[in-house]
């Protein structure tokens, strides 16, 4: 099943996976509530907070997480007094507050601020060798992740490969028992750095970022081969997405390839418009979901905690994931189906907030551009400059949000204002 009206809660990725697991808008988490969590920052799920993972894990469901965490760490240091640094970590000891501490049974993830794997709460190898910045076709693409330090048997090439042999790993280990199993599996791919392995370069017509978004595709369908080659995959619930729209990067594409990363869409990675945030979503799940399904219903990653309890029939307390709405109704494809949710909250990385109600989206903002929007796509896309304080568009017959409404309908913006300020203070 594929949905067409679905959104990240946040228009970048650390926000969206805290959101992701808890079941909370990250914007309601100060340290979340712009930008992202730096590489060196301590957890920032408390202890105390159900995750999905830990709900799965009270089941009887094996949990792992593989691949990007960017949720924080809390490691050891070799002087307490001093901040968290490579130099500062004392990288023979395990982590003292990780993705164990969330419900994760197993994860195989990064040991930020090093690049190094980490696997269990430990690091694999010291981060000691300095990157060697000599490849200018890789740093022109991969902008700021090529730098720092890294383990001397680590190379961003090797991520993915990497990641996906521990996934499969995993899924055969849990599966010998016949164990119910749940696997967070994040590649931090076609994300920067755009490395595509030999094998894959020139798969596309869209440059490398086109061939790793093939080599992407070609490691779900070594996991989706595999649940086939156990004999489980029909009643195996698999969910592809995103954590945000586009890198700006989209835009040279556009130029270079005629490829439209956001679908034409306004808006990027960091803003509020459609572009930022509506990402590709699709389920698969043979037993239950008709194949080659359609959903225009609007939901949000958010809801994903509470669409596993209701699976599961796990009671979420009140004061429990209380941004998160089952859509498990949509699966079984009835006719007029809805799902029970209140409108949605959008987050850009500058820290502005926008809902969306129905047919109508209310940005709280002069305007949703955080990533500078190039005025050449402007004129491409025909945007009409007329604007107001602040911005409102109707989805339904302006998708791409080239005409600003909120002059000429000031009480529906203002009760989309009244209803996003109820939501922003805990009130549905």
């Amino acid at each position: 099943m594929m949905f067409t009206d679905a959104h990240t809660p946040s228009t970048v990725c650390s926000p969206t996976r805290y959101a992701l697991l808890t079941g909370r808008y990250a914007w309601r988490e100060p340290r979340l509530a712009r930008g992202v969590l730096r590489k060196t920052d301590p957890p920032v799920i408390d202890i105390e907070q159900l995750t999905v993972a830990d709900m799965l894990q009270e089941s009887g469901y094996k949990t792992a997480a593989v691949g990007k965490w960017h949720l924080g760490l809390e490691w050891q240091l070799l002087d307490i007094m001093e901040s968290v640094s490579v130099s500062n970590i004392d990288w023979s000891k395990p982590i003292l507050s990780g993705l164990r501490e969330q419900g994760f049974d197993y994860s195989f993830s990064l040991g930020w601020p090093g690049w190094t794997f980490t696997e269990n709460n430990t690091a694999l190898a010291v981060p000691d060798v300095r990157f060697n910045l000599d490849s200018i076709g890789i740093v022109l693409i991969g902008g700021s992740n090529i730098r720092g330090y890294r383990s001397s048997d680590y190379n961003h090439e090797k991520m993915l490969p990497t990641f996906t042999d521990k996934a499969l790993e995993f899924i055969r280990s849990a599966s010998a028992d016949d164990s119910p199993f749940f696997l967070y599996f994040s590649p931090m791919c076609p994300h920067k750095p755009v490395v595509p392995n030999k094998e894959f370069k020139g798969a596309s017509d869209a440059g490398l970022y086109g061939d790793f978004v093939n080599e992407l595709d070609y490691s779900v369908g070594l996991i989706l081969k595999e649940l086939e080659n156990l004999n489980i995959s029909e009643n195996t619930l698999i969910i592809l997405s995103s954590d945000n729209g586009p890198e700006k990067t989209a835009y040279d594409r556009i130029l270079n390839t005629g490829h439209y990363s956001m679908d034409g869409l306004r808006g990027v990675k960091r803003d509020l418009w459609e572009g930022g945030h509506r990402v590709p979503f699709i389920i698969n799940w043979p037993e239950r979901v008709k194949a080659s399904s359609k959903s225009d219903k609007t939901i949000c990653l958010v809801d994903f905690i509470a669409t596993v309890a209701e699976i599961t029939g796990y009671e979420i307390e009140k004061d429990e994931a209380e941004d998160s709405f089952s859509f498990l109704n949509l699966l079984d494809g009835k006719p007029g189906e809805t799902v029970l949710r209140e409108p949605i909250v959008h987050h850009s990385t500058r820290g502005d907030l926008a809902i969306r109600k129905g047919e109508w989206v209310y940005i709280d903002a002069a305007s949703g551009d955080v990533s500078n929007e190039p005025e050449w796509f402007r004129n491409k896309l025909g945007v009409n400059e007329s604007s107001g304080e602040f911005e409102l568009f109707n989805i339904e017959e302006d998708l791409k949000e080239t005409n600003n409404m909120y002059s000429a309908m000031p009480g529906k913006a203002k009760e989309l204002k009244e209803k996003l300020d109820s939501i922003r203070a805990g009130i549905y």
